[in-house]
């Protein structure tokens, strides 16, 4: 279930002036809110790529790992593994 949220930012100084320079007539956003989810998706989407390239790093380790070091477990040792 999607939702929406009404939140209030303030910012001054240079960090206004440049956020007005990115809004308007001469910016790349026709107005702050644009902007700012647009600035939300970007980082959503590096958090992501981040998750996902330490999920790749974990799986070519694991899957680099010499057939020796595979241990078997069964569901209950896997599940009891993952609590603690």
């Amino acid at each position: 279930m999607s939702h929406t949220t009404t939140m209030t930012v303030r910012v001054s100084g240079a960090l206004s002036d440049f956020v007005a320079q990115n809004v308007g007539a001469d910016g790349a956003y026709e107005n702050v809110s644009e902007y700012i989810r647009d600035l939300i998706r970007k980082d959503k989407s590096q958090a992501d790529e981040r998750a996902f390239e330490r999920l790749k790093a974990e799986l070519t380790q694991a899957f680099s790992a010499p057939e020796t070091s595979y241990q078997p477990l069964s569901a209950a040792e896997v599940i009891a593994r993952n609590r603690s």
